[in-house]
């Protein structure tokens, strides 16, 4: 893992400690700290003195864990295997779909019920992610 020197967040860098985190995502400070084993995409970098310091894309992906675990009831190796297989998250959290799923211009109206369904889902993912974001913003706004 890289080395940085920064020990605290500040606006500059956007590196949050693991209390902040911890608070930010109302997720126990241990908990993240195992989910970091159980999760490889879940890195955050060590500073020189061996403190955890998150960037703001390992907050997110503290978020996406949360909700697959707490609010879709994924086992970890289930929610590891999700994050590890769906489409790369776009600009706002909206995860573009793969091909064909979503349209088929030989049923009614251009969608069938695989890709209603997918549809579904998409937008259920999204709704999700904004209320982690809003959760985010409401928290740092209550810390000023």
């Amino acid at each position: 893992m890289a080395s940085i020197a920064a020990p605290q967040s500040t606006e500059k860098t956007n590196l949050y400690r693991i209390g902040e985190v911890s608070r930010l995502t109302d997720t126990k400070a241990f908990v993240l700290r195992y989910w970091e084993t159980e999760f490889p995409m879940l890195q955050p970098v060590k500073s020189s003195s061996g403190h955890r310091l998150y960037r703001q894309e390992d907050v997110d992906m503290v978020l996406r864990i949360k909700r697959l675990l707490y609010d879709e009831g994924f086992t970890i190796a289930g929610a590891r295997r999700h994050l590890r297989d769906e489409p790369f998250a776009g600009p706002g959290g909206v995860e573009s779909a793969p091909d064909g799923l979503l349209f088929d211009t030989g049923a009614k109206n251009g969608t069938t019920k695989k890709g209603r369904n997918s549809q579904r889902q998409l937008d259920r993912k999204m709704l999700l992610d904004l209320r982690d974001s809003l959760r985010s913003f409401l928290t740092l706004l209550e810390r000023k």
